[in-house]
Parts: C-alpha cells; sequence; structure tokens
C-alpha cells in the first residue's frame, strides 16, 4: 500500500453506473483507507447514497512482462471525523487548515498479486477482520 500515494476509489452511481476516482490516500493496519474530498464531488454523492465502494491500490511505474503487484480492496466507505492517518502520511497536509470532510474506506475483503512472492497470474483473496487478514481461496491464471 505504500507503493504509490494515489489510489483509485470505485463508486455506485444512483442509476447502478459505475464511478472512478483518482486520489491520495492514507491506509491504516486493518487495510482501512482514509482520503480528503470535497463533499460535492461525484463520488462523495455517490457514497453518501450507496457507501458500497472499491480501492485498488498499485504502482503505475510497472512494466509489462516483469512481475507486478497489487492490491484490489471491497467493502464499504463513508465520512469520518479523524483525518490523523492522513496527516501522518502526508505532512504537508494541515489539518487545523483543512475545511474538507475525511473518508474512511472500511474493506471487507481484498485480493492481493505479487508477482515478486507469488507466481505468475497467482490471486490471493483474504477477509479483513479486526485480528488481521483470514486466507479465503487462491486463485492462479495460466
Amino acid at each position: 500500500m505504500d507503493a504509490s500515494p494515489l489510489c483509485s476509489l470505485a463508486t455506485v452511481s444512483p442509476r447502478g453506473r459505475a464511478h472512478i476516482n483518482h486520489m491520495y490516500f492514507a491506509w491504516n493496519q486493518l487495510f482501512e483507507v482514509f482520503w480528503i474530498s470535497d463533499a460535492d464531488s461525484i463520488h462523495s454523492r455517490n457514497l453518501a447514497r450507496n457507501p458500497s465502494a472499491a480501492v485498488t491500490v498499485y504502482a503505475s511505474n510497472q512494466v509489462w512482462g516483469r512481475p507486478d503487484r497489487g492490491i484490489q480492496l471491497f467493502g464499504t466507505a463513508g465520512v469520518t471525523r479523524s483525518a490523523e492517518p492522513y496527516a501522518r502520511r502526508f505532512k504537508a497536509f494541515d489539518a487545523e487548515a483543512n475545511d474538507l470532510p475525511c473518508y474512511r474506506f472500511r474493506p471487507r475483503t481484498l485480493k492481493l498479486f505479487d508477482e515478486r512472492s507469488l507466481a505468475g497470474g497467482t490471486l490471493v483473496t483474504a477477509r479483513v477482520t479486526r485480528t488481521g487478514l483470514e486466507w479465503v481461496k487462491t486463485e492462479v491464471w495460466t
């Protein structure tokens, strides 16, 4: 998750259409994702109506044909009170001067691919619990 300061957030519109947004983010040991955003942005309005969301993080400088890695998270998101994780990651962020809401994404499951550590085409799915990750399945695409 530290491989990139940016992530992609997918939300669902009122008509059931997908919407994606790129944003700076912070995260914690429970794989929760935190960001700052305008409450009137499309993704923020979508979350106010439907908290279902997905997040993906990967280093955008990866090269096709070489070992890749990234993570996909599936869960829910909404406004939270604390911008502390965000301020911890981005030292120049001034929480006192910030007037935008802070959001928190809480993952239920995640999919990890790490071709440096695992075989190519391998996806590991895990459930996110308060005590850590719980393996669900491993898929191998050849």
